[in-house]
């Protein structure tokens, strides 16, 4: 279906009923268990019988989108001012961009001073960044403590930057996650509890399998413990590079949810290091986000081969239509991706590390020098210059990009494929106002009621840092039922999941508008979002019936970032009320 980007189908937007519920506590009584049948209302015994018999409560429910009302509540209503700082203005909130992945001197492979990165972050249009050091033995006691003097000075350095402190955690028994907290008092304190406690290069290696994942859930734990005590304002956990080396199985992606879902909120969707994918001899002429593994003994077994590279750039989970994110999606749990740099030592750079200095004594190297040549070898680009997670927040301050990583109002794309976008899900031909159900939200509407989403892309008209104006070429429409929490929690796909409508845009379009109707609901769904500028595509894993033009495997060796780029947006539920 071709759609002129000038073209209205559908423009407004409108507010209807929601549940907003502000206290996680404050559950329907449909949803508390507690609570016996007859006690309940009619209408509550009819929505709890539907509920049942989608297999949307009991067991397994309880971080999900449909016994936790609060995540619904917490996309709440776009504010009709624009805040004041960076970012631009979509849909009533003010997007800001970010990068949640970036390494300093501070760790043992990385290179560059705090202020750098900030500075060539802030250069190439982010917002926000998180600077997340390696956890290691060195880093482990004296790295945290000695790097926050630097974000300190960026901050004061730098007033228009949000600069966030987190680290790089070795989850034990897995791969590696982005740590960070709200900026204060005491964030250094819990951040170095936090590593000395938990960090897998802490713990004892007589360790077994079960008792590291054990130390994970209970890390994730400890970090809602130090928000409920005030330590912090806030603490996120997000998985880096999952589908790496095979090693976040499936449960593990669940437990660290359900540890806490205001804490461990999602994945990287696509890993940083996408410079690695530049041929040779212009470049590494590897694989995009070092992606060139095979199973190991520490693997978890199920996976197939296509986990361990990457597709158009992105993770194998979130590439997947009827993947493993579908099949978190479809279960209500409330799982975001993210993308950014994973910036160590960045490509085209002309520096290079300081002579002398003992890193494992100093828990730092010495401040770069200029080395005279540019590093075509290396893998990763500059915060900002490729990647960027793009979260809808309320106004330019810390709290505020939080809560909307938290909240799952965040889309993300490769080389500024598109300029913004506002997505939404209202009833059907209700246009009073300018407002919908946000991305990362819940509608909940009575059954047989019609719904229908409304897109508006700014498409790109501006050079991005490769000095070309990306085109996009197409947008899929992804949309998945939900059907309740799994029996095996080690499941991997969703097959009821499938793009349902593509978008062809018109050559020259300014901008993408349309309205897709999405019937009348007759079971709980969620629907997702995905654009690519169509020069590398092939049917998905699950067949051209679910996925008839998915992004392309990535091949080591010829997988330039630039020529196959993506957006994509996380989820907006339609849940029964």
């Amino acid at each position: 279906m071709s759609i002129s980007g000038d073209v209205e189908m559908g423009h407004g937007h409108h507010p209807h009923e929601h549940e907003h519920q502000h206290d996680a506590s404050d559950v329907p009584p449909a949803l508390d268990l507690s609570v016996p049948d007859d006690e309940l209302s009619p209408a509550d015994v009819s929505r709890r019988g539907f509920l049942r018999g989608a297999g949307l409560l009991g067991a397994g429910a309880a971080a999900s989108v449909l016994a936790a009302p609060s995540v619904a509540a917490a996309a709440g209503l776009p504010h009709a001012h624009g805040p004041a700082g960076g970012g631009s203005e979509k849909g009533g909130f003010r997007w800001l961009a970010g990068d949640h992945h970036i390494h300093t001197q501070y760790s043992s492979d990385g290179q560059y001073r705090v202020i750098d990165q900030a500075q060539q972050g802030q250069a190439f249009g982010l917002d926000w960044l998180v600077i997340t050091d390696h956890g290691s033995n060195a880093h482990a006691k004296i790295g945290v403590e000695k790097v926050n003097p630097d974000i300190v000075a960026t901050r004061k350095e730098l007033p228009g930057l949000l600069t966030f402190q987190g680290l790089e955690w070795n989850i034990p028994a897995a791969e590696h996650a982005t740590v960070f907290v709200h900026p204060g008092r005491h964030e250094v304190e819990v951040l170095k509890k936090f590593e000395q406690a938990y960090d897998g290069t802490q713990l004892p290696a007589s360790n077994t399998e079960a008792q590291n994942e054990a130390a994970a859930i209970a890390g994730i734990k400890f970090l809602g413990e130090q928000v409920r005590a005030r330590k912090v304002e806030g603490a996120l956990f997000l998985a880096n590079h999952p589908g790496r080396r095979g090693v976040d199985s499936p449960h593990e992606l669940r437990n660290w949810r359900d540890a806490d879902p205001t804490v461990a909120i999602g994945m990287e969707g696509a890993p940083g290091h996408q410079a690695a994918g530049i041929p040779a001899p212009h470049g590494r002429g590897g694989t995009r986000g070092y992606y060139d593994n095979n199973p190991s003994a520490a693997s978890f077994a199920g996976y197939p081969l296509e986990t361990y590279r990457t597709w158009g750039g992105f993770d194998w989970m979130t590439a997947t239509v009827g993947g493993l994110w579908d099949s978190l999606l479809a279960e209500g749990k409330a799982w975001w991706i993210t993308v950014n740099s994973d910036s160590h030592v960045n490509y085209l750079d002309t520096s290079e590390r300081g002579p002398g200095g003992a890193f494992d004594v100093d828990g730092r190297y010495p401040d770069p020098v200029h080395a005279g040549r540019p590093n075509t070898s290396a893998g990763d680009f500059w915060p900002g210059f490729y990647g960027r997670t793009n979260v809808g927040a309320r106004n330019a301050t810390y709290k505020a990009v939080m809560d909307g990583l938290r909240d799952g109002r965040v889309w993300v794309d490769h080389g500024r494929l598109i300029k913004n976008l506002d997505a939404r899900v209202r009833v059907a031909g209700d246009h009073r106002a300018a407002t919908g159900t946000p991305l990362g939200g819940v509608l909940r509407v009575k059954r047989g009621v019609p719904t229908e989403l409304t897109l508006e892309i700014d498409l790109q008209d501006r050079p991005n840092w490769a000095q070309f104006v990306p085109v996009l070429r197409r947008v899929d429409v992804i949309v998945g039922t939900v059907t309740g929490p799994v029996a095996d929690k080690d499941a991997f796909t969703a097959p009821d999941t499938r793009v349902v409508q593509s978008y062809e845009v018109s050559a020259g379009a300014r901008r993408l508008s349309v309205r897709y109707p999405l019937g009348r609901l007759d079971k709980p769904f969620y629907l997702r979002l995905r654009g690519t500028d169509g020069k590398r595509t092939q049917p998905g894993l699950m067949g051209a019936a679910t996925d008839p033009y998915g992004p392309k495997l990535d091949v080591l060796g010829d997988a330039d970032p630039w020529g196959d780029l993506w957006f994509y947006t996380n989820p907006i539920w339609v849940l029964p009320r």
